[in-house]
């Protein structure tokens, strides 16, 4: 309500001496058109912010991740987890979009994914047989003959660095000796963790995908579970 509009009202009081009621009468309309504050955003956990801060990694520097912004179940954190897989195993849910990386105790290292189709055509266990930094990234032949106008001028690869879509690291899947083109890599796309996106397999942040390559060794066993499988484990 506008004070022009209680002239009338305040005229009727000042005579009537209601001194009181004139007092209360301005008070409301001065709340009325005030503006009600904002309530302050939470803090941000400072571990939480380190752990996702700005990266020096060589040469190459990986921009802090705003972690205001992230779904807490893709922050990569120890969860209760139990299943028959030694410790160091990786179990992949692709479906689920998480990555498990199995510890004593019923535990489990988890991490948020992103997930392409790439990523739900392979099903089974094999074995990271390579694993690498800063990596390359050549096209697959199907994806130039499905894109020729975007991926035939990268047809002789993409230098590793961070522009490049396999990020800060990459493990690779062999089966049987075999070279099963599924890939665990870093992506700055923060956006993309934990949906389905357009290309790669399964793609982490590159401050988790740094931190997942320093915990695995060559010849750790993979499992990825189908969609029968997915969700269970965690309790």
């Amino acid at each position: 309500m506008r004070l022009t509009d209680l002239r009338p009202v305040i005229g009727i009081l000042k005579k009537l001496g209601v001194g009181a009621g004139l007092a209360l009468l301005l008070a409301a309309c001065s709340q009325t058109t005030g503006t009600p504050s904002q309530p302050s955003p939470p803090p941000i956990d400072p571990a939480l912010q380190a752990m996702y801060g700005e990266v020096q990694d060589g040469e190459e520097i990986i921009p802090a991740v705003d972690v205001s912004k992230m779904d807490p179940r893709n922050v990569r954190q120890v969860v209760n987890y139990r299943t028959s897989y030694a410790p160091g195993t990786i179990v992949v849910d692709p479906y689920a979009r998480f990555l498990y990386l199995v510890m004593e105790d019923d535990k489990a290292m988890r991490y948020g994914v992103g997930v392409a189709k790439a990523g739900l055509e392979f099903e089974g266990e094999g074995d990271i047989k390579r694993k690498a930094r800063w990596p390359g990234w050549v096209p697959t032949p199907n994806m130039i003959a499905r894109e020729p106008d975007r991926y035939g001028p990268l047809a002789q690869g993409l230098p590793g660095g961070i522009d490049n879509p396999l990020g800060a690291r990459a493990l690779y899947l062999y089966q049987g000796g075999k070279d099963t083109l599924y890939r665990i890599h870093g992506t700055n796309e923060a956006w993309s963790i934990g949906q389905s996106v357009s290309s790669g397999c399964i793609r982490l942040l590159n401050q988790d995908i740094i931190d997942l390559h320093a915990r695995v060794p060559e010849g750790s066993k993979m499992v990825v579970l189908t969609a029968e499988e997915s969700g269970k484990g965690e309790f």
